[in-house]
């Protein structure tokens, strides 16, 4: 039987999602990949397992995660009703709809129907009564957003979702939704963004100056650029890379003589800084205090080890910031 650490909350660093009373840590454990049914349920456990005794509280899940869509919160709940369930009140899960989840017209975007389904189905697959945090994963261009909006704060009001999110908005979009969340009283609190060395949209777009604006937090996911800004692919393309594995999101032709370039040179300040590429990259995005967790996906325990030391030092000075924009930009 799991019996978690009872230094679980010794190093670990807890940010509060910009104004609002909760708090996340700084290194949070997403299941997007290597939590579908292809996987070995052992080593979803494990990771699980070495994320809570050192900290991470935080899982974050969507409805689509698999693959097959649905299979992640499965799994999650499974190792839930195996040996999480007596830590449920010290665990931030979180889910999302948004993208193609069920064939027909209400089974993906922003609709009250879709987002209030999509939440039932979600709760049954992890065996939970609630989740503390409810995303709209993606900006819709034909659903009023008064429509999705409204949603989200029906499930706070029908007790299913403690806190709601947006993923992938812009920030003008953000900030309109966030007005509506206000007049309804509904505690939007985070925001879910692609962010990287290597991706800076959240910056061009407003999002990132539109959070700090108006006191949400933010989380970043893909913060290590789906593998690129660690050492993996220094020496070429690994056997068991996701760009074998799962071609979906990491292409062969991402892997050029451009990028590793900028790969090699960045790893080397990072050598500089005491730290590994992957530990430098992570500390970058949690450099300046608005970005209030990174979001990392893992495939074995190790790597969640490796990439929680990214906490203990998170601070650049003006020189390391020009040089890494001068490689990266």
């Amino acid at each position: 039987m799991y019996i978690a650490s009872d230094k679980r909350y010794a190093a670990m660093e807890y940010n509060r999602c910009g104004k609002s009373g909760l708090k996340l840590p700084a290194v949070s454990l997403g299941l997007w990949h290597n939590f579908g049914d292809g996987h070995s349920y052992e080593n979803m456990k494990a990771m699980c397992f070495t994320a809570f005794d050192n900290g991470i509280t935080h899982f974050d899940l969507a409805n689509n995660y698999g693959p097959p869509a649905g299979s992640a919160e499965k799994n999650f709940g499974r190792i839930l009703k195996d040996a999480l369930r007596p830590y449920r009140d010290e665990l931030i899960v979180s889910t999302k709809a948004g993208y193609d989840m069920w064939e027909g017209p209400y089974g993906n975007f922003g609709s009250r129907k879709y987002l209030l389904a999509s939440l039932d189905q979600s709760l049954v697959r992890m065996g939970l009564d609630y989740v503390d945090i409810f995303y709209h994963h993606r900006m819709d261009p034909e659903t009023p957003l008064e429509e999705t909006m409204g949603a989200l704060a029906q499930a706070v009001i029908s007790g299913k979702a403690l806190y709601v999110g947006l993923s992938n908005y812009d920030g003008e979009t953000m900030k309109r939704a966030s007005a509506i969340l206000e007049e309804l009283h509904c505690p939007f609190v985070i925001n879910q963004n692609r962010y990287s060395l290597f991706d800076r949209t959240i910056e061009k777009n407003g999002l990132k100056s539109a959070a700090a604006e108006t006191g949400k937090g933010i989380i970043s996911f893909s913060p290590l650029a789906q593998g690129l800004l660690t050492d993996r692919y220094l020496k070429g393309i690994p056997a068991d890379s996701r760009v074998n594995t799962d071609g979906r999101f990491l292409k062969a032709s991402a892997i050029n003589e451009p990028t590793l370039a900028k790969i090699r040179a960045l790893n080397e300040l990072a050598l500089e800084r005491g730290q590994t590429l992957a530990e430098m990259a992570l500390s970058w995005v949690l450099r300046d205090g608005v970005v209030t967790s990174v979001l990392i996906g893992a495939s074995k325990p190790s790597q969640i080890l490796e990439n929680i030391k990214a906490t203990e030092n998170t601070v650049f000075d003006e020189s390391e910031l020009k040089k890494i924009d001068q490689i990266c930009l």
